[in-house]
């Protein structure tokens, strides 16, 4: 059956072959097995539904562009949460296609030519990088467009014509910069005296002074601001202050 309006994410996992040659094939198996399956809990929790699994690979279709997106760029945190000790033996990282637009479903599996463009696109991914389609592009808010690389138009195989294509910045994505003017100047145009900003969550309580460094909102023991929240990224914002 068709269905129209589906966001195809297919996720392939790198540096599994040197995984294989240096740690044998029972351990192997059993890292790339952990990573692709933690990988799909974590697009399934974003909204998505697994189609299926493909060895080193996942197949995701959400209904919002938006969500999966989102995932996509937090899929970094899944290898870092898993802390595999045989992660030393070679050096493992996502790289992943997006695509948006009709496919046909049958038989718990998907296929059409969505399917085929966020394959393809994870086939010309880097280790580590998220490429669109200009169907996800375009469907992106203004702030995500932000985090977003054009690399123009590159030829897709089983495609006549060259794709225009995006690659989503990771930094910018994890801390994307928003300018906030705050009203903190006193009549003569200097900076009032004893501004501060709030921060509070549960039983947290935090106040940023002007004279204080960057802080860091995020999961894990390397932030400022800990927020124990799987929706959360491990450095999820940065707040710092720029000449007041």
């Amino acid at each position: 059956m068709e269905q129209a309006g589906k966001t195809v994410v297919f996720a392939d996992l790198t540096g599994s072959t040197g995984l294989f040659e240096s740690a044998g094939n029972v351990v192997a198996t059993h890292v790339v097995t952990r990573c692709t399956q933690a990988l799909g809990a974590h697009f399934a929790r974003a909204g998505g539904r697994i189609v299926k699994f493909l060895g080193d690979g996942v197949l995701a279709t959400f209904d919002d562009t938006v969500a999966a997106v989102e995932a996509c760029t937090r899929t970094r945190d899944i290898l870092h949460d898993l802390n595999t000790e045989q992660f030393r033996h070679a050096p493992l990282a996502f790289k992943i296609g997006v695509a948006h637009g009709a496919i046909i479903e049958q038989d718990g599996d998907c296929y059409g030519d969505t399917v085929n463009v966020a394959a393809r696109l994870s086939d010309r991914a880097e280790a580590g990088e998220i490429l669109v389609s200009e169907s996800v592009f375009n469907r992106l808010p203004e702030l995500q467009r932000l985090s977003c690389s054009s690399l123009d138009r590159i030829m897709v195989k089983g495609k006549a014509e060259p794709l225009r294509v995006w690659r989503i910045d990771w930094a910018r994505t994890a801390e994307t910069t928003l300018t906030i003017p705050l009203d903190m100047l006193d009549g003569r145009g200097r900076l009032a005296a004893g501004q501060r900003l709030h921060l509070d969550l549960l039983d947290q309580h935090l106040q940023l002074l002007s004279s204080d460094g960057p802080l860091v909102i995020g999961r894990g023991d390397e932030v400022g601001f800990s927020i124990n929240d799987p929706r959360v990224s491990r450095r999820h914002a940065r707040i710092e202050w720029t000449a007041g």
